[in-house]
């Protein structure tokens, strides 16, 4: 039967098979295979240059740096990072205070430049310092660590009684101010810094060391003026010309201290006033009230056991109410009159606060401000009494 209506067959060559790859997937093999050129290359110049860099490493001709194996200047102890951290928290309510000041002699008038450090103390301008720094002075600047310059300085007052005084910048209202901490809690043995203006040329020099010793009292020289100075802290940090008035931190960077003397003829021995010395004062001051220190009104004999072996006394520490000359020790008309204290009493606390390796009644009577009414015990006859004594401001 004949299969008319069918198409003939004809044979199929190899050669004649379609193609079933896509213009897309021919172009993506044709990138691939560049990129494997290129990986080639790249691989051959690292290898080139590896082996070029080792051959110049072992040039003969070129001495080698030796270098230290587990380099200890890489390990940072504790106490690196607590004054690290102290400095970093403190600096910026640290600054240089400089004055301008003119003298006579017989060659004429001439005018003598002289620096110190000063601590923030008040957001609006502020500064706590020494006043032998601006004894004289009829021009104060003062210096942000930062090297902002302030010319409207003005000198506020002195503390009738202390190496204190406080200055004010005028048209300043968020300035970083330093935490105050409590002097009458340090130990000798503890660890401290100081931060300040070395020799008036090295602004913000840290220094540390311990607290060597309290209750310290000096004769102070600035100039032709002595001033007597007690209950002060001694310290072996490093104080140098031009650290007067900055601040001797704990390491918690509370200010602790102001920086205030040191012995010429002597290495590692320099002093600070206790911060809680300046508290009364700065109280009426951030208030804006004038410069005045609270007074109680006595004279007396800090007790030492020599003190005590002299005058025939119970105890070995204190404050013993007495006049070397004869006079009556308590000021007639005094708060402490009026309060009832009489000659020959020991007064072993102030608030509670015991006199002694804590501070004078002076000093811890400064913590206080005119107004303020404070508790004393008082020693009398073998008996222990409390008094209060409402401070009045002191009067020169």
């Amino acid at each position: 039967m004949d299969n008319k209506d069918q198409t003939p067959q004809s044979p199929v060559s190899q050669n004649n098979v379609p193609s079933s790859r896509t213009p897309r997937q021919n172009w993506l093999r044709a990138v691939g295979a560049i990129l494997i050129v290129l990986v080639i290359i790249t691989g051959v110049i690292v290898a080139f240059y590896a082996v070029r860099t080792n051959i110049d490493s072992n040039d003969g001709s070129v001495t080698k740096r030796e270098t230290t194996q587990n380099d200890g200047n890489n390990a940072v102890t504790k106490e690196e990072e607590d004054i690290a951290s102290v400095v970093s928290k403190v600096s910026p309510s640290v600054v240089s205070v400089l004055t301008k000041s003119t003298t006579s002699s017989f060659r004429g008038a001439s005018e003598q430049e002289g620096a110190g450090t000063g601590i923030i103390v008040g957001k609006d301008g502020y500064i706590l310092t020494n006043k032998h720094v601006i004894d004289g002075a009829n021009n104060v600047t003062v210096i942000s660590s930062d090297g902002t310059s302030y010319e409207d300085v003005k000198v506020l007052g002195t503390d009738p009684l202390n190496d204190v005084a406080f200055l004010k910048i005028a048209g300043v209202s968020n300035l970083p101010v330093a935490e105050l901490g409590d002097s009458t809690s340090i130990r000798v043995g503890q660890k401290v810094i100081a931060i300040g203006n070395s020799l008036g040329q090295y602004q913000n020099t840290v220094t540390s060391g311990i607290i060597s010793g309290t209750g310290r009292p000096i004769s102070a020289q600035s100039g032709e003026t002595v001033e007597s100075l007690t209950d002060l802290i001694q310290t072996d940090a490093a104080i140098n010309p031009g650290n007067s008035g900055g601040p001797l931190l704990n390491l918690s960077g509370q200010v602790i201290g102001v920086n205030t003397a040191i012995i010429e003829d002597a290495q590692g021995i320099g002093f600070a006033i206790p911060i809680s010395a300046t508290k009364g004062i700065l109280k009426g001051v951030l208030a804006g009230k004038s410069v005045e220190r609270a007074y109680l009104g006595i004279n007396y004999l800090p007790i030492t056991a020599d003190a005590a072996k002299q005058y025939n006394l119970s105890v070995k520490k204190g404050a013993y109410v007495f006049s070397s000359d004869g006079k009556n020790a308590v000021v007639s008309g005094s708060p402490a009159d009026k309060a009832g204290v009489k000659d020959k009493d020991i007064i072993t606390k102030v608030g509670n606060i015991e006199v002694g390796d804590r501070g004078g009644v002076s000093s811890l009577v400064a913590e206080y401000a005119p107004g303020d009414t404070i508790e004393l015990t008082v020693l009398r006859g073998g008996q222990t009494m409390t008094v209060k004594v409402t401070l009045a401001a002191y009067t020169s």
